[in-house]
């Protein structure tokens, strides 16, 4: 039976450079976003079963793991940027995005882990961002949701890792290329097949020497 994969909040880009990798390493790939129409093409290309979901419902999150087996990985992608000065924030906009970039993360979590424990292996993998360790004008919603979403992978590999899981958060510290930001041509952008190797070799770490945050960001970018 092959090893399964989940990614939570699939789309391009990322996502779709994940999807693809680990279907060529075996693995049977669900993936989970709001709108799956968008994922027809790459369910088609990688094999891959496709799930309706809203990441911030706990009943959608829990009918998504009914719906599939028991991940050995398991990545958590879904965010919402929310821009603007803090005066002018409708608050429940802020409050969605928070639900959906930290919230959906610990539901997702929850879920797998309840599983891995059992097991007592899998991988646990969070998307973060520049925004995980800076916040910046303009950001504060997303800078609010992805330094919660760092805070619970963090406490999330303390109390997992002795029982066997490993819980990752990656912080992608710069722009990803795609089709809305082609090649530059002079690695001054994340190539999202190389960010994708990155997730692979912390899926594939020994526990000897486990990570429990990577930092990837291009040459161009400030510390």
């Amino acid at each position: 039976m092959r090893p399964q994969a989940l990614i939570v909040g699939a789309g391009a880009g990322l996502s779709a450079s994940l999807a693809r990798l680990l279907a060529a390493e075996g693995y049977a790939l669900a993936l989970a976003a709001r709108n799956v129409e968008k994922l027809a093409a790459l369910s088609a290309e990688t094999g891959a079963s496709l799930h309706a979901c809203d990441a911030s419902d706990p009943a959608a999150v829990a009918a998504l793991f009914a719906a599939i087996p028991a991940p050995e990985v398991a990545i958590y992608n879904a965010s919402l940027r929310l821009r603007g000065p803090v005066v002018s924030l409708d608050p429940a906009e802020v409050r969605r995005a928070l639900e959906i970039t930290a919230f959906g993360a610990f539901l997702t979590a929850r879920e797998a882990a309840a599983r891995m424990e059992a097991a007592g292996c899998g991988t646990i993998l969070f998307t973060g961002a520049s925004a995980s360790v800076k916040g910046f004008p303009g950001s504060a919603p997303f800078a609010m949701g992805k330094f919660a979403l760092r805070g619970l992978a963090e406490s999330l590999a303390r109390e997992l890792h002795p029982k066997g899981v490993h819980v990752a958060h990656i912080v992608v510290d710069g722009a990803i290329r795609g089709a809305g930001r082609p090649d530059p041509g002079d690695d001054s952008t994340l190539c999202p097949d190389a960010v994708a190797a990155e997730y692979l070799r912390l899926i594939r770490q020994p526990r000897s020497a486990w990570s429990h945050e990577i930092t990837l960001r291009p040459w161009v970018e400030r510390f």
